[in-house]
């Protein structure tokens, strides 16, 4: 069939839009036509190379829309199935989903390579197989995914906000609730308000945390941070440092979550003061994949018993806590609402990354019609 689709060539500085061609799903796979697409600062990092995956690649990660077709050995979907994508799949086979980690499932070894399971592409462009971004291409009308990357969710939902939590949302949340582990009482800091830092802001005011210290330069994703639970916001980690001695006599932050859009090494050191004794650093956000320089001093490890710890879509598990995410938003205790500042048609994706960089969106969605 034919679709259209933002499709990132070999030298290319931005997404083209264009006509594709989409073959029909093979063994375990699945047509969707795409309601929407979240804009997640990963396929920004895609086009800068602050992470690699084969080109040309049609883009996004975020998605979310209705079964049209399945393939051979498809049994849990069938048309009209509204679906939301896990970024990462989980076959519920391998060693890490059957331990419950299905965030590290071992389909994820294929992802950046971005052709289905079987070695090949579904989607075509002037003559040439095209990789999907994590095996998914949400910037397009339509695509072929396994159906390990598919959670089915209730009808009643809408799709332009359900998009968000295949892995923007998830991953914040899941990184304040699983991988920093915040209690009832803790002290917060969220380093970055984009749509990660904004979810683990929710993430910790619903874990019960007592004090949440946002962290963003802009000074509307600080305002938009006090909507969504922070109590204190800083413009860096250096103004941070002060307002967390007072706050909290001198006690600083339990857990500290990063969610800027690039992290850098060099900060590190900074981002570590901010942790009390004992206190949970976690590294959420996406560093340059070929930096390997760390500026921080082990003492905090050794001394105080800091820690540093990473987190692969917030440690989350996409059967369990996409339907959680989507209940909590149903009963209005999770704003997805507030997060999306715009939405864009598949033809102004570069304009939405633009007003990502800008500072003007917590989360753009793109909306097909």
């Amino acid at each position: 069939m034919e679709s259209e689709a933002a499709i990132l060539w070999e030298d290319a500085k931005d997404w083209s839009v264009e006509p594709i061609e989409l073959d029909p799903p093979k063994e375990g796979e699945v047509l969707v036509q795409l309601a929407a697409s979240g804009m997640c600062h990963s396929d920004e990092h895609l086009r800068t190379g602050d992470l690699v995956a084969e080109r040309p690649v049609i883009g996004g990660h975020e998605g979310a829309g209705v079964v049209l077709e399945v393939g051979p050995g498809v049994t849990d979907l069938k048309p009209g199935d509204h679906v939301v994508f896990g970024f990462i799949p989980a076959c519920g086979k391998c060693p890490s989903c059957a331990s419950g980690h299905s965030n590290l499932c071992d389909y994820g070894a294929v992802l950046m390579a971005g052709k289905q399971l079987d070695g090949t592409s579904r989607h075509h462009a002037r003559g040439r197989d095209l990789n999907a971004f994590l095996c998914l291409g949400t910037f397009s009308r339509h695509t072929v995914v396994n159906q390990a990357s598919c959670v089915k969710i209730l009808e009643d939902i809408p799709l332009d906000k359900a998009c968000l939590v295949g892995c923007g949302v998830t991953t914040g949340w899941g990184s304040s609730v699983h991988a920093a582990d915040v209690r009832p009482g803790d002290n917060v800091v969220v380093v970055g308000v984009g749509g990660i830092g904004a979810a683990a802001i929710q993430g910790a005011k619903l874990a019960g945390a007592e004090r949440i210290f946002a962290i963003d330069p802009v000074p509307y994703k600080r305002e938009m941070a006090q909507r969504f639970g922070a109590t204190h916001v800083a413009a860096s980690a250096e103004e941070a440092l002060p307002l967390v001695q007072e706050v909290t006599w001198g006690r600083m932050a339990d857990k500290v979550i990063c969610c800027k859009g690039v992290g850098r090494g060099a900060e590190m050191a900074g981002i570590m003061a901010l942790a009390a004794k004992l206190g949970r650093v976690v590294v959420t956000n996406i560093h340059p994949m070929l930096e390997t320089d760390v500026q921080m001093s082990l003492c905090d490890l050794t001394l105080m018993e800091k820690q540093v710890v990473g987190s692969l879509f917030g440690s989350s598990n996409i059967r369990k806590d996409i339907p959680k995410l989507l209940e909590l938003y149903r009963e209005g205790q999770l704003d997805l609402d507030g997060m999306v500042t715009r939405t864009y048609p598949l033809s102004e994706v570069n304009q939405g990354y633009q007003d990502m960089l800008d500072g003007k969106n917590i989360r753009g969605v793109l909306v097909y019609d």
